[in-house]
């Protein structure tokens, strides 16, 4: 069985990995407003352009859980 000590470290980094997927959720919905409300293009492409910077947040946090392993 592991300590609380043990299970810290391992908390945080699924709590940083899964902070970014947060962002990535709410930045597809505000796509989605953008294109069900007829709003400015570039309100969308911004909010594609951190969905990607999100998803590549979260792969670096996910292969941190990998490497403490």
């Amino acid at each position: 069985m592991t300590s609380e000590k043990q299970t810290e470290p391992l908390n945080k980094l699924v709590h940083d990995a899964r902070a970014p997927l947060n962002r990535i959720s709410m930045n597809a919905e505000l796509i989605k407003l953008v294109l069900e409300n007829d709003m400015p293009k570039q309100k969308a492409l911004e909010a594609l352009d951190k969905i990607i910077a999100n998803c590549q947040d979260c792969s670096n946090s996910l292969q941190k859980i990998s490497d403490s392993q």
